[in-house]
């Protein structure tokens, strides 16, 4: 039963992805009628008559720019779109430059300088589109003044490996930025500008997603600093960071663009995809199989292991006391959460969830791998197509996997304890693969019980 437990999660799972797919996306929310431009039956009238300009930067550029070219037709005056290396959708007026994720490299700053120069060469009058989703904090960069690409490389390391949250991340990012934070707003000016944007990012803060370039900055250099502290980047290290950081805190420094600066007066947001899209499509997929599909609208965060622990503890209680002749069961759960790694192993965020789940599931189940006699199954994976530094988007774990361990005597805490959960779910072929899928809304869990 176990395998038709794993293809309808793989069912489920393809139906969320297809519902936050950018190009569907943009079709349903932009469109133009003749010189008016409407998203979201909202009427952008102010330079789109002009001309417009399109930058796209993230993991869903080249699929936001293709539908946004094919819908602006001849009102497209020229475009950059910025993402992954090999993800180049050739299109006519629009120039493609590769970035590096998850650190930025040169072709990063490459892309992000010729970001800032086609907002500068937008102008009065005119629009620009600029279409950000998950991972462009990295895909373009421009580092501040007195600030080097390899500060920004190592500062963006330590606090991955540390387990800073996304927003944590980005905040110290926009403060080490001539992009981000507002500045590729005030490189338009006056021109219209429009965010369109995919968010990553719990909460969908427009000022979160890609580090927020053409929204007001509603943190500061202060909080900068208490980031830095609390994850132990220390002066040895990082002087250059720490030492723009405490010229901001003494106003030494201009802090980014903040609400309520008439810069922003031009500036339109529309966030068009976020995880609880994706969420919504999984419940209705499960539905559709004849599941029980209760859905966590809260996203969850945190470290990945804790949170495993605390999802292990509903899915026995409900093996425990959910009657026999029930409905099949599947929660459904998003959010992103974190990994402090202290090992020398492989992984992500969602490997590392599934194999901390089996770790406290294993006490519980019987010889053949079941829970109070039933089948189950707990899969988690990135939206993005991508977990960590591996080729795979996250994996799964069920009876068949307990007993795949036992066979070949893994020890699943030594693992985990390497953070190795990559080299652990590839020997009992727990690993879902999917390349990179073009989207990017944070992650899906699903937890199966038969």
């Amino acid at each position: 039963m176990n395998a038709a437990l794993l293809e309808s999660a793989r069912t489920i799972y393809e139906s969320a992805l297809d519902a936050v797919r950018p190009e569907r996306l943009v079709r349903e929310k932009v469109r133009r009628e003749g010189e008016r431009l409407i998203i979201e039956n909202k009427a952008i009238l102010t330079g789109f008559a002009a001309g417009t300009d399109l930058l796209a930067v993230g993991k869903a550029a080249s699929a936001m720019a293709g539908a946004l070219a094919g819908i602006l037709g001849d009102r497209l005056s020229e475009g950059l779109i910025v993402g992954l290396p090999g993800s180049d959708p050739r299109l006519d007026r629009l120039k493609f430059l590769p970035g590096s994720h998850p650190l930025p490299d040169e072709r990063s700053a490459a892309a992000g300088r010729a970001a800032l120069d086609l907002a500068g060469r937008t102008g009065p009058g005119r629009l620009l589109i600029a279409a950000f989703s998950g991972g462009g904090s990295a895909l373009a960069c421009v580092p501040a003044p007195g600030i080097q690409l390899e500060d920004k490389v190592r500062v963006t390391a330590a606090l991955l490996a540390r387990g800073a949250s996304i927003g944590e991340m980005n905040t110290v990012r926009k403060h080490l930025s001539a992009l981000k934070g507002g500045r590729l707003a005030q490189a338009a000016a006056p021109a219209g500008v429009v965010n369109l944007l995919l968010s990553d990012v719990v909460g969908d803060d427009p000022g979160t997603i890609a580090s927020g370039p053409a929204y007001p900055d509603a943190t500061t250099f202060s909080q900068t600093a208490e980031i830095l502290f609390r994850y132990g980047i220390g002066e040895a290290d990082f002087s250059a960071v720490l030492g723009r950081v405490r010229e901001g805190v003494a106003g030494r420094i201009p802090e980014t663009p903040k609400p309520g600066d008439p810069l922003f007066s031009g500036v339109r947001t529309f966030v068009i995809g976020r995880n609880a899209d994706a969420l919504d499509a999984a419940r209705r997929s499960a539905e559709t199989l004849s599941f029980e599909a209760p859905v966590k609208k809260e996203a969850e965060t945190g470290e990945a292991r804790d949170a495993a622990r605390s999802a292990m503890s509903l899915l026995a209680e409900a093996a425990a006391e959910r009657p026999v002749g029930s409905r099949p069961l599947c929660r459904i759960s998003g959010g992103e959460h974190t990994v402090h790694v202290k090992g020398k192993g492989r992984g992500g965020r969602n490997q590392e969830f599934v194999l901390a789940s089996l770790l406290d599931l294993g006490p519980r189940l019987d010889p053949e791998g079941r829970l109070e006699g039933r089948d189950w199954l707990v899969l988690s994976l990135g939206t993005d197509g991508i977990d960590g530094p591996t080729d795979a988007a996250g994996a799964w774990s069920g009876p068949q996997t307990w007993r795949r361990v036992r066979s070949l005597g893994l020890d699943p805490a030594a693992f985990l304890e390497n953070n190795d959960s990559y080299s652990f779910l590839k020997a009992v072929g727990g690993l879902v693969v999917t390349g990179p899928t073009g989207t990017n809304v944070m992650d899906l869990r699903l937890i199966l019980l038969d």
